[in-house]
């Protein structure tokens, strides 16, 4: 991942000291990223915007973030803003602005050669096309960038296929992307009432950091903000630690011995290129373990998605092997079934892909 970041809502909050002391914890844990938003800012003058955001802003760019402003044609209208002078958001020291909605398509191109070296970030979540009709008109490309949407009303989220279809529209031209990950603190709040406000419909009631190893699994996505305010400290660190590690997926432990743990868990897996639609194999432990004996135990009848199983001496050429299950085998005795993937992190199995790299670690640890 590229960069991190958070948003905040000093129009809801209306506590600057809490805002910079959640400026300061993600700091700390290496987020430098800054959504705000003024779609919510109706009512307001120029002025009374500016006086809103200027300490906030100001002391965010102390602190090394990059702030973009979520803005539409509408509050361009409200606020007297000419999409050929954006001067105003230099007011705000703003580093870019997020276009919710769209214009025809030439202003944004337009808007690219702003001599304020403004990103113009584009809704990444709409099939509408639009970048089609900015590139007809020859952007500063260095200077467009895509961010997706957050969904506050709960089942209104992407689909995965349809995120990933967006997502890899904007990779095809070479845009960086962003998208939205939602904080399950107790107290939460966004611009809207309080249901999560993440991209992905499958993220909205999963512990932050999954969503995070979701989204690493997938790995299509630069940069992932934290939609809602204000996270946990907790979440922030465990974030932080999911994004910079390798893909991980949990254990819930079953019956395993010293070996089989080493294999399990200090092991860095990667999944062979030729990946089979009943299981993922870690094959070199087959090769590392090979003259070492793995015994039978705890070979039941069938094993499900989600069971983690080691292959036993009864088969010689295998023995030593890791597999993650996707779907129902029968098991003659060859399998030792040490663990399980939690269902709720099924989803990463989903997105491991051949030649991919994984660990597994035990639940709880």
């Amino acid at each position: 991942m590229k960069r991190l970041g958070i948003s905040l809502y000093p129009e809801i909050s209306n506590n600057l000291q809490k805002d910079k002391e959640y400026l300061d914890l993600a700091a700390k844990y290496g987020f430098t990223r800054l959504f705000v938003c003024l779609l919510s800012t109706s009512k307001r003058s120029r002025s009374e915007v500016v006086s809103m955001f200027y300490d906030l802003n100001a002391y965010a760019k102390e602190k090394g973030f990059e702030i973009i402003f979520d803005v539409s044609p509408q509050k361009f209208k409200e606020l007297q803003i000419n999409y050929q002078d954006l001067t105003f958001f230099k007011e705000l020291m703003a580093d870019g602005i997020r276009m919710d909605e769209s214009f025809s398509g030439r202003e944004e191109a337009e808007m690219t050669y702003n001599p304020l070296n403004l990103k113009i970030e584009l809704n990444a979540s709409v099939f509408d096309h639009l970048i089609d009709r900015i590139l007809c008109f020859q952007p500063d490309r260095e200077k467009l960038i895509t961010c997706h949407n957050y969904y506050p009303l709960k089942y209104t989220g992407l689909g995965i296929k349809s995120f990933k279809e967006a997502t890899q529209e904007m990779k095809t031209f070479q845009l960086s992307t962003a998208v939205f990950v939602t904080s399950q603190n107790i107290g939460c709040f966004g611009p809207c009432f309080n249901e999560g406000l993440c991209t992905l419909e499958k993220h909205r009631d999963l512990p932050l950091e999954l969503q995070v190893r979701h989204l690493k699994a997938m790995d299509i996505v630069d940069d992932i903000i934290i939609g809602n305010a204000y996270a946990s400290e907790d979440e922030l660190r465990a974030m932080k630690e999911a994004a910079d590690q390798p893909l991980t997926l949990n254990v819930e432990a079953g019956t395993s011995t010293a070996l089989e743990e080493m294999i399990l868990y200090n092991f860095n897996h990667t999944a062979r290129g030729d990946i089979s639609e009943y299981m993922i194999r870690s094959t070199m432990p087959r090769i590392i373990y090979r003259d070492v004996s793995i015994p039978p135990h705890d070979t039941k009848k069938q094993v499900y998605r989600g069971d983690v199983i080691i292959m036993n001496d009864s088969i010689s050429r295998y023995k030593g092997e890791v597999h993650l299950v996707l779907q129902t085998m029968e098991n003659d005795g060859r399998m030792n079934v040490v663990g399980s993937i939690p269902k709720k992190e099924w989803i990463l199995l989903d997105e491991i892909r051949s030649w991919s790299h994984f660990m597994l670690r035990k639940e709880g640890k």
